[in-house]
């Protein structure tokens, strides 16, 4: 690899073995590069929690995860019983979350997590919020 200095042949230009060789390390690192960039890629999802999950400090629960995640968004209480929450974050972030938001506090009895696709919301970027019942 002789990226940016002549090579060792005494010519200042590289054979064709090692010409071909830059080329493959310069597609193995774009791929690299690709591959860091949809991991590290904001995407947004809901998730409806339902179970005993008012008045036991859930809402609480899911805000200290997600800010110790760094992830964005809010969660609130809904009229029906269940907990929302929207959040945005890398996939993974987002996987730990779901984990989080199954288990719950100790109080609480999650009997089950929908989650659904949403679009990334600028207005609660760099936040995670507790949200009151609309």
């Amino acid at each position: 690899m002789w990226a940016g200095i002549a090579p060792p042949d005494g010519r200042g230009q590289c054979s064709a073995d090692e010409h071909e060789e830059r080329g493959d390390l310069k597609e193995r690192r774009e791929g690299l590069l690709n591959s860091i960039t949809v991991k590290n890629e904001v995407v947004a999802r809901r998730y409806f929690v339902s179970g005993r999950v008012q008045g036991v400090g859930y809402r609480n629960h899911v805000e200290h995860v997600a800010e110790k995640l760094g992830l964005s968004g809010y969660v609130k209480n809904r009229r029906d019983g269940t907990v929302e929450v929207f959040a945005m974050g890398t996939p993974e972030q987002l996987g730990a979350l779901r984990a989080a938001l199954q288990k719950g506090p100790m109080m609480a009895r999650v009997a089950d997590v929908t989650e659904e696709p949403s679009a990334v919301e600028p207005k609660y970027q760099g936040q995670f919020a507790i949200e009151f019942t609309e």
